[in-house]
């Protein structure tokens, strides 16, 4: 087992200066933010360690090199916004979003892509399913075997409930099994 950190808790650094402090302190890898270069809209969001918008080979294959010269692994890329948000507007950015993540993820052979599953506050949990079901689209017959599959490799997205409750504690969690359950947005390879 490694210990990591979320990156988010440096904001000032580049992510090369992530990778050497987490080297130089002892740990053996990070959950790197991936959120919209921007202004942050609360603590901890705006944080954009690596840039997804325009990821390409050139900095999948930079991202490798500093994780190499530092021998701090990724546990995985972070995104934390709401895809359920009332607006639709501003759930399709976020879907969008998401989407850019999981793709960065497979180009850099990280595994796991962490999200928040999203919620409507004015709605019930209950009326929440089909817009969930919508979002987070299954790609075959089992609920817990949802994935994306717009290149070779799996990405699992590991989901927290945006109320601050783990889902494991959650409705989703009884409805769908697992936090991590290998999941994806709707239509990841569009």
């Amino acid at each position: 087992m490694k210990l990591g950190f979320v990156t988010a808790i440096l904001p000032d650094l580049s992510f090369e200066d992530v990778l050497k402090f987490a080297a130089d302190q002892g740990f053996g890898c990070v959950e790197v933010m991936c959120w919209p270069v921007g202004a942050a809209e609360r603590r901890y969001a705006g944080v954009t360690h690596l840039d997804v918008s325009n990821f390409g080979p050139a900095e999948a294959a930079n991202v490798k090199a500093l994780v190499a010269k530092y021998g701090v692994s990724i546990s995985g890329l972070g995104y934390y916004p709401n895809p359920l948000a009332a607006d639709p507007i501003e759930r399709g950015v976020y879907v969008e979003h998401i989407k850019k993540v999981i793709a960065a993820a497979k180009m850099i052979d990280v595994p796991v892509m962490n999200t928040f599953v999203g919620r409507d506050p004015a709605r019930s949990i209950e009326d929440q399913w089909p817009l969930f079901e919508e979002t987070w689209a299954r790609s075959s017959p089992s609920p817990s075997s949802r994935t994306s599959r717009s290149a070779s490799r799996t990405v699992r997205c590991c989901s927290a409930s945006t109320n601050g409750r783990a889902v494991r504690t959650s409705p989703f969690r009884r409805r769908y099994g697992g936090a991590c359950s290998t999941a994806s947005p709707a239509n990841t390879s569009g």
